[in-house]
């Protein structure tokens, strides 16, 4: 198969591209990397030392393509489908790009950051920094409540690279930070999201390692399922 990515199905940052390739069908092998087995984080340090996820590794071309927007904008011009996630005037274009990066830099930055907080040794928690993200995810939910004024989608009436973006990001963010009573078009705009295909599908596969999260009983109940006893 042409198209190889190098993802986990836990990652917030991989649902976001398995959401664009999911949207147009797009035809692809997965591949999940374990970063805790020598092998595994081997083969995707090999494509990109940085060792990070998702990369996506397109033998037909013989491109191997890091980022998360660039992959999206990379299937776009090369494997299109019938959902285009960038429009092609330049100016909604960069309306996308704006609300991509918002989504990246605003929602899932101090979501990462309150998370990794958790996994810290007793005793070196940054209770001040945990603070600092949770207020600028509070911004962030503002800003995104009134960008939906009038719109379905994030930037209008089309889905695209920024919707992509917003959907993992939020589904984690809004487990550590609730969605407040002010909020009304953000949280329709996320069930929007949760009942969009490509996502829910994302989600169902991803299910099996919620587990794993270490917010998981924040987690809707319809992803928190019964684990088997060790």
């Amino acid at each position: 198969m042409s198209l190889i990515l190098y993802q986990h199905p836990l990652a917030s940052f991989c649902h976001k591209v398995l959401i664009a390739l999911y949207e147009n069908g797009t035809p692809f092998e997965s591949r999940i990397i374990d970063l805790g087995n020598e092998e595994s984080r081997a083969s995707l340090l090999r494509l990109w030392p940085i060792g990070k996820f998702p990369v996506l590794r397109d033998e037909t071309l013989d491109s191997t393509v890091p980022e998360t927007s660039v992959i999206i904008e990379y299937l776009d011009r090369h494997y299109p489908g019938p959902v285009p996630l960038l429009p092609p005037d330049p100016t909604d274009a960069l309306c996308v790009r704006l609300w991509d990066r918002f989504f990246d830099h605003y929602v899932q930055e101090p979501m990462q950051k309150i998370v990794a907080d958790k996994r810290r040794p007793e005793g070196q928690c940054d209770p001040q920094a945990v603070a600092e993200a949770e207020a600028l995810l509070r911004t962030a939910y503002g800003m995104i409540e009134q960008q939906l004024d009038g719109k379905r989608w994030i930037v209008g009436d089309a889905f695209t690279m920024a919707d992509c973006a917003a959907a993992p990001a939020l589904f984690y963010a809004e487990t550590l930070v609730s969605f407040g009573d002010q909020h009304v078009r953000l949280k329709q705009y996320y069930q929007r999201l949760l009942n969009r295909p490509s996502f829910a599908r994302v989600l169902q596969e991803a299910m099996p390692y919620f587990h794993y999260y270490p917010y998981y009983e924040n987690l809707p109940a319809q992803f928190r399922r019964e684990q088997p006893n060790a």
